[in-house]
């Protein structure tokens, strides 16, 4: 569970907990995800208003279009960093916004994305101290992205020692929030939860599910100890939108 003591997590959870609705893919993915509704990002602002979310993800550019901190109450929450698939090698995610715009952009939290297994891991989480340090001045919170990625764990992404082990640096970083996937072998998610401590961690919505098993993931993940989700294509790429994200809710909230 969230730490109640922590007070700069109120403006982005309800409850102690959290449903985020991400689309932060655009940069990630290319344009595969999209079609000529959800391409418009002004669709997802409207799926965000609708009050079922805690935060929506966006990068900067996003923000800076379509978000209107004088008008919009679903708290935005400024990705950081990012890559495409374009690159080759290994994976790094280099910093694309200051905590600064984002803060000017509107942004109640900011999120990061590190690739344990990567070897250009160190270099990420180096930059991940400098964003917490000056996000924590502003009381802002951090979110932590943590998919491991690499030779070093090629396929091991989801096993139980990567897993278990991106859990735990996610709490020695200092995030205040983990996004990760959820592993691939039973039993391992609540000692996930266990490693982390007192940091949330926050399920990725990942591939595409129909509706009974994305309802049933949503209530094994929170009977097992998560403090939320983050969920992106699962929603705006539904045809029902507005339902799942309602039955999400009542499964998070309660």
């Amino acid at each position: 569970m969230m730490n109640q003591q922590r007070s700069n997590l109120s403006s982005i959870t309800k409850n102690n907990r959290a449903l985020f609705l991400a689309y932060d893919q655009g940069l990630e993915h290319g344009p595969s995800d999209f079609n000529d509704k959800n391409a418009n990002p002004e669709f997802i602002i409207q799926l965000a208003e609708s009050g079922y979310f805690t935060g929506v993800i966006f990068q900067k550019g996003i923000a800076k279009q379509y978000y209107d901190k004088t008008k919009h109450t679903t708290p935005l929450i400024v990705k950081l960093n990012g890559k495409t698939t374009l690159q080759d090698g290994e994976p790094f995610s280099p910093r694309l916004c200051s905590v600064e715009e984002a803060i000017d952009l509107g942004a109640q939290a900011v999120g990061y994305t590190i690739f344990p297994g990567s070897k250009h891991q160190e270099q990420m989480m180096n930059d991940f101290a400098r964003v917490e340090e000056v996000a924590h001045n502003h009381n802002m919170p951090v979110i932590l992205w943590l998919y491991p990625r690499g030779e070093k764990v090629k396929g091991k992404e989801k096993s139980k020692e990567i897993s278990e082990y991106s859990a735990r640096i996610g709490l020695e970083l200092g995030a205040d929030l983990l996004k990760m996937y959820y592993p691939d072998e039973e039993d391992v998610f609540p000692n996930m939860v266990k490693l982390a401590g007192r940091v949330g961690i926050l399920v990725s919505g990942g591939n595409k599910l129909d509706d009974t098993n994305l309802y049933e993931e949503a209530q094994r993940v929170m009977h097992e100890g998560a403090a939320g989700m983050a969920v992106g294509r699962n929603i705006w790429q539904s045809e029902n939108p507005l339902e799942r994200a309602e039955e999400l809710a009542k499964i998070i909230f309660g």
